[in-house]
Parts: structure tokens; C-alpha cells; sequence
């Protein structure tokens, strides 16, 4: 929840009884911005997928918010938030370390060249660390095969059973 609006604006959808409410309460204590990567890494994902300028538009908003509200002053660094919905908002007075190793490197992504780390030739790990892709060939071969199946993935040549 610290990604999420915690009042999403009445022309999102007027009606209080909406099927997507059911899943989206915020709660008293839910009010905090960790400074979690996830949102920014779903930005960068779409960007590179799709080109769609408006990802990096709320990247840079999310930035923006960042240094408005959790840049300490005259220290150099930022703070996590335990309520962001007060301004000036309630400080925490701590940096978690996945804002440095992943919630900045996923915004400094996102504005970089698509030729840096394509992801046709890396994959980001759950930690944003990028790893070369490469051809497993023979060398994770296990030796066995597979069973021949139907269309409906049965096994071929046996028969079901079925137990009382």
C-alpha cells in the first residue's frame, strides 16, 4: 500500500461500492511510503515495453515527490515516511537499503537509453541486479525426457483412474 494513492480522486470512480474497492482499503496503519521499488520498477517495464511517454511522466512525478518530501535537509539523505498523507508529511527518520539498491536504480532506468541493460540480452533480478541471458543448450540438460502427452496434457497410453 505505500505505492498506492491512499484517496484516489473521485473522477477515478465515483461510486464508493465499485468491484475494485473490495480489494483496495486502506487502512489506518497503511498510510507510510517505504520508498518501495515495485511501483517504479512497473513504471520501467511498461516504458521499455511499451514507449508510452506517460510511464516516465509519473516516474518523474514519483521522483519529484521523493525530494519534495523525504530529502533530509542538510544530510544528503532521504527518509521513509510513516504517514504520507499529511504535508509536510510525518517522517520516519530512516532510509531503507532497497531505496539505494533498488527503488533509485529503477527511476535512474527509466530515464536512461533502452540500450542500456535491453532486455532482450538481461534479466533484473527480484533484488534489480541485472544478470547476462543466456543459452542454457546442453549444458542443464538433465538427460531425460518428457512423457509424450494429448492436447489436454494426459499422459499417452495411460488410463485414468479414478478412486472411491
Amino acid at each position: 500500500p505505500e505505492s498506492a494513492p491512499h484517496h484516489p480522486p473521485a473522477e477515478f470512480d465515483p461510486d464508493p461500492q465499485a468491484t475494485w474497492r473490495q480489494d483496495f482499503q486502506v487502512q489506518p496503519n497503511d498510510v507510510h511510503n517505504l520508498q518501495r521499488p515495485e511501483t517504479v520498477e512497473s513504471l520501467f517495464y511498461m516504458w521499455r515495453i511499451t514507449g508510452d511517454v506517460r510511464y516516465r511522466e509519473w516516474g518523474w512525478e514519483m521522483f519529484e515527490s521523493f525530494v519534495n518530501y523525504t530529502a533530509v535537509e542538510n544530510e544528503g539523505g532521504f527518509t521513509s515516511l510513516s504517514n504520507a498523507n499529511t504535508i509536510p508529511p510525518v517522517t520516519k527518520d530512516n532510509m531503507e537499503s532497497f531505496w539505494l539498491a533498488e527503488t533509485l536504480k529503477y527511476l535512474y532506468l527509466l530515464f536512461s537509453p533502452d540500450d542500456l541493460l535491453p532486455l532482450d540480452k538481461v534479466v533484473i533480478n527480484t533484488e534489480a541486479h541485472p544478470f547476462p541471458r543466456f543459452d542454457l543448450g546442453r549444458l542443464f540438460s538433465t538427460g531425460w525426457k518428457r512423457k509424450p502427452r494429448d492436447a489436454n496434457g494426459n499422459i499417452i497410453g495411460k488410463t485414468a483412474t479414478v478412486s472411491s
